[in-house]
């Protein structure tokens, strides 16, 4: 018998289907499937569904004082089944981190910050005392199913005057772990933007991809700066990371134009930039980036299957049988609404995305309006 059959999914390229779903996991996927079920849920014509949406960038530690929020406050309520924390905490308190993440609903997974005590203060890289590789691989051996991967944060407020050496430490050790995915937050220089991106690989996660600062991937000739399509084009993943200062329409709109589009998309939500905004939650974030141009199929997979490959989710990301029954069923409306981005520009979107219900480990939740 099965959990959870859930009839009329329809996904947004219209394919029209019913899901089995038992022991948390997808079991059937078929034009009707006849097993008896312990619950049915019927959806409406006008409702679609998707694998979860996973936000591969916020900070939800709660004891955290510059950077943070709840897991459940920013995914499950918002129709996000998973959550990366990235880099809040380092390997001094990431086990603490993991504790309080067991309460949650949502899945939460972490990258561990280089500097051991993570974002305790603004310049966590300006002491390199606190970069200890042999802590992060400890960590890493203590919680292998809950870090995904390591956090470095490069601009002038971070490193104080170390230049490029926190990301050339980062690189080490992530050489010394199984190569594990790397997440390098950019902004104001110093370090220079070209001085970064030559350092990181394919694989490595360039977050705030779309900053508007002049450190950013926007050259002064209002054209995408050669090093930037170089680090693109061999493989260097450009992931959104809005952020309360990381996102401006003006550079996304150039680059989608240009043929340059995110990798993936993220929020790098925390409490202030979710109650003040400009962030709110996922679900906006995806709608500055249709206002770009982004059709909605480009817009779910950087929100599904691409954060899933990119740190090495294996059971995640994708509606097919054998993975993780998390899904997030929405609808599309009709409707002007202003967005802003990080700059306080503004567009206005004619098409907004709201979840309605969130599923996860075949657990229905409703989410409010």
């Amino acid at each position: 018998m099965l959990d959870l059959i859930i009839k009329n999914a329809r996904t947004i390229d219209k394919q029209v289907f019913e899901i089995g779903i038992k022991d948390g996991k997808i079991t059937q996927l078929a034009p009707i499937v006849t097993e008896e079920t312990q619950e049915v849920l019927t959806l409406a014509d006008d409702m679609y569904i998707s694998a979860g949406w996973i936000d591969d960038h916020v900070h939800c530690f709660e004891k955290m004082n510059l950077y943070y929020d709840y897991p459940d406050q920013i995914g499950v309520e918002k129709g996000v089944t998973t959550v990366i924390d990235a880099g809040t905490t380092g390997a001094e308190n990431i086990h603490d981190f993991y504790e309080l993440t067991q309460q949650a609903k949502t899945n939460v997974y972490a990258l561990v910050n280089i500097s051991k005590w993570g974002i305790v203060e603004q310049d966590e890289l300006a002491d390199l005392s606190k970069v200890k590789a042999d802590l992060v691989k400890q960590a890493l051996v203590d919680l292998p199913d809950f870090i995904v991967g390591i956090k470095a944060r490069m601009s002038k407020t971070v490193i104080g005057d170390n230049g490029i050496t926190p990301l050339e430490l980062a690189k080490q050790i992530q050489a010394e772990n199984d190569h594990l995915p790397l997440m390098v937050h950019v902004g104001s220089a110093p370090p220079e933007l070209a001085e970064i991106l030559a350092v990181m690989e394919a694989g490595d996660v360039l977050t705030h991809c779309f900053n508007g600062k002049p450190n950013g991937i926007l050259g002064a000739d209002n054209h995408i700066k050669d090093i930037a399509w170089d680090a693109y084009r061999r493989g260097v993943i450009f992931d959104i990371g809005h952020g309360t200062d990381s996102f401006n329409f003006h550079v996304a709109e150039v680059a989608h134009q240009a043929g340059m589009d995110a990798t993936s998309i993220s929020t790098d939500i925390y409490i202030r930039n979710r109650t003040n905004g400009p962030v709110y939650d996922l679900a906006t974030t995806m709608e500055k980036l249709r206002v770009v141009g982004y059709t909605w199929s480009d817009i779910l997979e950087k929100v599904t299957a691409v954060p899933a490959k990119n740190f090495h989710l294996a059971n995640k990301g994708q509606l097919a049988v054998g993975f993780d029954a998390d899904l997030t069923i929405f609808e599309l409306v009709t409707g002007e609404k202003e967005l802003v981005d990080s700059n306080g520009f503004t567009r206005t979107a004619t098409e907004q995305i709201r979840p309605l219900k969130t599923v996860i480990g075949g657990t229905i939740y409703d989410n409010e309006l």
